[in-house]
């Protein structure tokens, strides 16, 4: 039995922070229902529908066309919005309420919905008709002023970070409100924006400002506070090392036989390695430098010092921890063969993820799901002739 097979989720998002909530309950054996406009034969950021990134976000979902500017469309929303038990949207705070499809005249309908909405800015207050961005939103958490190399100016993360966890809070909330209904029998709407998952995901650099009124700066590859924690270089490229607190640091300093660097009075306590950093970097690279990466790797692993490689992705994959966790899994495709997709990274013993399928086209399901609601043959029909679906 999938986990969530007992759920069906409505997903009216588009892009990515929406998409991404929903893939969590998708993954896990949701009925999800993907609604799209008619007609649409590509991706929602410019890619065609068989790109990897679109696959990626919408794999293991049924596919509905509906024309939301028509009445009989939302009609159609309506009465499926009665059949589920959770409805994931981004619009723009002020879209669903011109639709008739806000929390609260679905709930009206349907007491026990759970209602989940992923804005830019949030549902309410001074920015809430402002369009959403990542990049934006990194910028405005405080991600850009703490990333990259002091002096080089602000520097975006390498991934949509505000997008994905918008995505995984909004998911988050929705399992709480999920746990909440098994006792009350009653939906609420779950809200979150990309702003302010940014700001969440500053976690100990917020918190730094708001108790110790302290301003993060950029550290580059140096952890802010915990040195050392840094990029080293090697004979053939470089390496992640941790070596914070006194007995790792230890073992690091005599795994590369210099011990009395750990002693060296700069060096002493936390705080003085991190005041120091520059010197003692160059302290480390001199011993680093003298080995290769999966020497050096090796000998600190041994020593019992966290480190590791810095890969491409194709080296990612190629790994043989990540191959081991499956983090690449086949996905069938509707019209057969597969495709390899990105895992999910939470595995559960008895009710694991399964990758049933591809998305296909457009609309692939729609008869199917209309049947389901009560439509007969003949106003599927008129539905389609419409260009309702």
């Amino acid at each position: 039995m999938e986990a969530l097979s007992h759920l069906r989720v409505i997903d009216l998002t588009r892009v990515r922070a929406g998409p991404t909530c929903v893939r969590q309950f998708a993954d896990w054996g949701a009925d999800v229902i993907k609604i799209e406009m008619p007609g649409n034969a590509e991706g929602t950021l410019g890619e065609s529908r068989n790109d990897s990134d679109f696959q990626n976000l919408h794999r293991n979902k049924r596919s509905l066309t509906l024309n939301l500017k028509d009445p009989r469309g939302v009609e159609v929303l309506k009465r499926l919005a009665k059949t589920a038990d959770i409805l994931v949207e981004n619009f723009r705070p002020d879209v669903k309420h011109k639709l008739g499809i806000d929390y609260e005249t679905l709930a009206a309908e349907n007491p026990g919905l759970i209602y989940a909405s992923i804005s830019g800015f949030g549902q309410d207050g001074p920015y809430r008709e402002r369009a959403g961005f990542d990049q934006v939103a990194q910028g405005m958490g405080g991600l850009m002023w703490v990333t990259g190399l002091p002096g080089g100016g602000p520097v975006r993360a390498g991934i949509p970070v505000a997008d994905l966890s918008a995505g995984l809070f909004a998911a988050l909330g929705v399992l709480i409100a999920l746990q909440e209904r098994s006792r009350s029998g009653k939906g609420q709407w779950v809200q979150s924006s990309l702003l302010s998952a940014m700001v969440a995901m500053m976690d100990f650099q917020a918190a730094r400002w708001l108790v110790e009124g302290e301003v993060p700066g950029q550290a580059g590859n140096d952890h802010p506070t915990s040195m050392p924690t840094s990029v080293y270089p090697t004979a053939d490229g470089f390496v992640n090392v941790a070596a914070s607190g006194n007995p790792i640091f230890g073992r690091m300093c005599e795994a590369v036989g210099d011990p009395a660097l750990a002693r060296h009075p700069d060096y002493a306590t936390a705080k003085l390695r991190s005041k120091n950093r520059v010197a003692l970097n160059e302290a480390i690279a001199r011993h680093t430098g003298r080995y290769t990466s999966a020497a050096l790797i090796e000998l600190l692993a041994g020593a019992g010092v966290p480190c590791g490689p810095i890969y491409r992705m194709d080296q990612v994959f190629a790994d043989p921890q990540v191959q081991h966790l499956g983090m690449a899994v086949p996905v069938p495709k509707p019209g057969g063969g597969e495709l390899k997709l990105v895992s999910p990274a939470i595995k559960l013993s008895r009710t694991p993820a399964r990758m049933k399928r591809t998305i296909g086209p457009a609309g692939e399901h729609n008869d199917i799901i209309l049947r389901e609601l009560g439509y007969s043959e003949a106003e599927i029909s008129e539905l389609r002739a419409a260009d309702v679906i």
